[in-house]
């Protein structure tokens, strides 16, 4: 993924954070468009968080948010073939 050429806000920046999530918080900020500036980065990640009503501690509990939805998705349940449908 390429980093953004504009500071991403809200929603969009919550999408691009959680989706590099688990490359670090480095690579996470600069492709979401805010550079090595970390704290920048973090502050307006939790200033989204906030607008939606949720709680964001660190950077690192997106890890954890991403493991649960990983865990909640189920199983899933295909036939071996086309011919099996």
């Amino acid at each position: 993924m390429a980093s953004s050429s504009a500071r991403l806000q809200g929603a969009e920046l919550i999408d691009c954070a959680r989706a590099n999530a688990t490359y670090g918080i480095d690579i996470a900020a600069e492709r979401c468009g805010y550079g090595q500036n970390i704290k920048q980065f973090e502050a307006a990640l939790k200033q989204a968080y906030d607008t939606i009503g949720v709680r964001l501690n660190r950077f690192s509990d997106l890890l954890k948010s991403s493991e649960q939805d990983d865990r909640n998705q189920g199983e899933v349940v295909a036939p071996d073939t086309i011919n099996q449908l």
